[in-house]
């Protein structure tokens, strides 16, 4: 029995071995029953015992400070019960930051079964939003397709003159092979991996860690702080300059389905891709994952050091200019990973495009 403050009671809590058959499911019992001086009075369905993002945690609260008529409705009122709750949940907290430090192989047992779930409390629990933080692993550029990076690695290993926590959005079999994750490739930046809806909700509501600001990798113009050298900056304002032309033919060309065209830095081998504009905010890009589509506001970027762009770039008046923006953009959907209704077809067509520009030995696709 412990007493804090002016409150006595009893926790017998646990996490269990095998996920709960019942996790998913919104209205179902928490697993947690309390009990008034070891009377069962009720089984906590509706979150005032342990938090949504916890239900997964099993066990017994026993409290000797509840009268035994004790209803659901005075359970939500009760100061005594916003105490437990709160305690509990810190204790539990500490455990699993305990389990993560001291048997890892455990902890991330613990995290293949109910890491989804403890993602939530990011978004569900402001205050204790960085301790739970420190509990979330992820998938990385280089932890191998593991999820076993916790943001204070990832901080630990960032690199100089890196200030910002470098993430990308997307579906699983997408994330490998973003052109997103080119430029970060080349200089050697590890980028977090988020392919489960969830994440969505962890990125909006956890803005930075440890003083450095999560930014997506496929959200605004290319932004590598202080990873960008002078040269490398001066390329790009020149770019932008030279480019003008053909990204504003573009623009015209591809119409509603883009938001607008720019030349970008963030793409070292492909010749283009599609990002959300800056004002679209993360939550949009979460529909890829249900795959239902492009962000809002879709930004086809591409690369000026691509031999094909500079090549469309020194023949604006190419009576093929405006199949080949369509070819530009349906590449950029497919490495997006965003929803086609017939797939099948789509590649079909993006082929013969493909075929009769590069066979057609006439403009653009002339010399291959």
């Amino acid at each position: 029995s412990k007493i804090e403050g002016t409150y006595e009671y009893t926790l017998l809590l646990f996490i269990p071995g095998a996920a709960p058959y019942d996790l998913w499911i919104p209205d179902s019992g928490r697993g947690v029953k309390l009990h008034v001086r070891r009377v069962f009075i009720l089984e906590d369905t509706g979150g005032q015992l342990m938090p949504q993002y916890l239900r997964f945690i099993r066990g017994i609260i026993d409290s000797g400070d509840l009268p035994l008529n004790v209803s659901r409705e005075l359970l939500q009122g009760s100061r005594a019960v916003s105490h437990i709750k709160s305690t509990s949940v810190k204790r539990i907290l500490k455990q699993l930051a305990d389990l993560a430090e001291h048997d890892p192989e455990k902890y991330a047992t613990f995290w293949s079964l109910f890491g989804a779930v403890l993602k939530e409390g990011v978004a569900e629990d402001y205050a204790n939003r960085d301790e739970i933080g420190k509990l979330l692993r992820f998938t990385t550029t280089a932890s191998g397709g593991q999820p076993n990076v916790s943001l204070p690695e990832y901080v630990a290993r960032m690199k100089d003159g890196q200030d910002k926590i470098y993430y990308l959005l997307a579906p699983g079999p997408a994330a490998a092979s973003s052109p997103h994750l080119e430029a970060f490739r080349t200089k050697g930046v590890e980028v977090l991996l988020l392919s489960e809806a969830v994440d969505s909700w962890v990125v909006a509501n956890l803005p930075e860690f440890d003083g450095k600001r999560l930014q997506s990798v496929a959200q605004g113009a290319a932004d590598l702080g202080g990873l960008s050298d002078e040269a490398e900056k001066q390329a790009q304002l020149r770019a932008s300059t030279e480019f003008a032309g053909l990204t504003g033919k573009l623009k015209e060309l591809l119409g509603e389905d883009v938001f607008d065209v720019r030349v970008t830095s963030r793409l070292t081998s492909s010749p283009a891709c599609i990002v959300a504009n800056e004002p679209d905010i993360e939550m949009n890009l979460a529909r890829r994952l249900r795959g239902s589509g492009l962000p809002s506001q879709p930004v086809l970027e591409v690369n000026p050091e691509h031999p094909l762009i500079e090549r469309l770039n020194s023949r604006l008046d190419d009576p093929e200019l405006a199949d080949w923006a369509h070819v530009l953009y349906s590449q950029a959907v497919l490495t997006l990973g965003a929803r086609i209704d017939d797939p099948a077809a789509f590649v079909t067509r993006l082929n013969g495009l493909l075929e009769s520009l590069t066979g057609s030995g006439s403009g653009a696709g002339s010399d291959g």
